[in-house]
């Protein structure tokens, strides 16, 4: 027989006044963070991995850290590489609020849910953490419902992408760990700037992103070198031995 139908596991209004309660709960004893979602910018699709990631953009929105007593995972690690920080926190969202504040961006690789490699910067301790596992079903429908997420979370190691977020807290994290060479361009000898490879932008003397100047020494030096050795002769700097073989 069928489970009976005077006994509701729950209605939509239960549901409704659960979920407003778990949100009144997160905005009193959480925490305001920021959401980066992350930006794919040449995915490889055999490895399944993107090494160019970028993230645009940050959403305030209220967590709850469930790590109480302390962060979790190995923390501190001294290894022949030097030291480590391999701190791990769960945070809690509610599914409503981030559908409201940031499943409409388009940058999201699923629309649906938080995805795993977003970031969540915590202000309070100004760390950023990167979201490695999405648990969507704990707790496991007590009213019928799944109403939160819950991420689980390891510290960011920074390799050079790209924050533009508007957030200066989060956007000089890049201005002073980037190991991008493009950053660190030398000027010619009569200061202009070097052309960056993707040719649309340059450094200049001040070190602040000008448009591209067509006159650089570079331009001219590449232009004069083609005429300092012949390489139409197979050997323009004659034949070593005097005879053939």
């Amino acid at each position: 027989m069928t489970t009976s139908a005077y006994f509701s596991k729950g209605t939509s209004g239960e549901q409704t006044l659960y979920e407003n309660l778990i949100i009144e709960q997160l905005q009193v004893f959480g925490h305001d963070v920021y959401y980066l979602p992350r930006k794919l910018v040449a995915e490889d699709t055999l490895w399944g991995e993107d090494t160019l990631s970028s993230f645009n953009d940050a959403y305030l929105i209220e967590m709850y850290m469930e790590n109480n007593e302390g962060f979790g995972g190995e923390k501190e690690l001294i290894s022949k590489f030097g030291l480590e920080i391999r701190d791990e926190a769960n945070f809690v969202v509610s599914r409503s609020r981030w559908d409201t504040v940031v499943g409409d961006d388009l940058n999201l690789i699923e629309s649906s849910r938080p995805n795993e490699g977003d970031l969540i910067y915590f202000p309070r301790i100004k760390k950023l953490f990167q979201i490695d596992f999405v648990d969507h079903d704990d707790p496991f429908y007590q009213v019928d419902n799944l109403p939160v997420y819950k991420l689980s979370c390891s510290t960011f190691e920074y390799s050079s992408e790209d924050l533009d977020t508007g957030i200066v807290a989060i956007d000089g994290i890049e201005d002073s760990m980037s190991l991008d060479a493009l950053d660190y361009q030398l000027l010619m000898m009569n200061g202009d700037a070097m052309i960056t490879e993707d040719g649309d932008y340059i450094i200049s003397e001040d070190y602040r992103v000008d448009t591209i100047a067509l006159t650089a020494d570079n331009l001219f030096m590449e232009k004069a070198g083609d005429e300092v050795l012949d390489f139409t002769e197979s050997n323009p700097f004659g034949d070593p031995g005097g005879g053939s073989y």
